[in-house]
């Protein structure tokens, strides 16, 4: 399902960047890179493995329009919310569809993964709790300059690039263990 018409911000980030670059970093100045270092504030994150079936292995993506990577939908929680709250409102701002958030699937911290450059001297560790979820209802992204395109995969046939942060996120989805995750 392609999505979006990006912007002309979105356009111009993912023109800028180099599909076949390494796949962590984004070419271009401003742009969103992982793995970074020296972070200047922590935040409290979260992201979603959104399954079209319970227990499914095709999954929800999105194309970030501030680099062109692949990623689960996710963002930062906002004042006043819960992070099951915030989860379900960021996969539908940034992909459109409504979810029912499950189990918590892992906690993700680690400063050698967890620190984003977001351009202008901004380096943040994101503490990001990734949740399971189940999409329920399609419809309309109320994010659209944050996403290129929306689409369902196949959890072995994964679109490049891809956000290289998620990488993880995925595996512990995936590897069939009932405990979340600490990292």
């Amino acid at each position: 399902m392609l999505k979006p018409t990006p912007g002309a911000d979105g356009i111009r980030a993912f023109l800028q960047h180099d599909l076949h670059s390494h796949g962590n970093s984004a070419a271009g100045h401003g742009l969103t890179t992982y793995f970074a270092s020296n972070p200047t504030e922590i935040r409290l994150s979260v992201s979603a493995v959104v399954r079209r079936e319970p227990g499914g292995c095709e999954i929800l993506l999105m194309q970030r329009s501030d680099n062109g990577h692949w990623g689960l939908p996710g963002g930062y929680v906002e004042p006043g919310e819960s992070v099951v709250e915030a989860c379900a409102r960021e996969v539908q701002e940034e992909t459109g569809w409504t979810v029912e958030v499950g189990r918590l699937l892992g906690v993700y911290s680690d400063p050698a993964r967890q620190v984003i450059d977001y351009g202008g001297g901004s380096r943040v560790q994101a503490v990001n709790l990734c949740f399971d979820a189940r999409a329920l209802e399609p419809g309309e992204p109320t994010t659209p300059e944050e996403t290129l395109r929306i689409e369902f995969f196949a959890r072995d046939a994964l679109p490049e690039p891809f956000v290289p942060i998620h990488q993880i996120r995925l595996s512990d989805a995936f590897e069939g263990a009932a405990g979340t995750r600490i990292r």
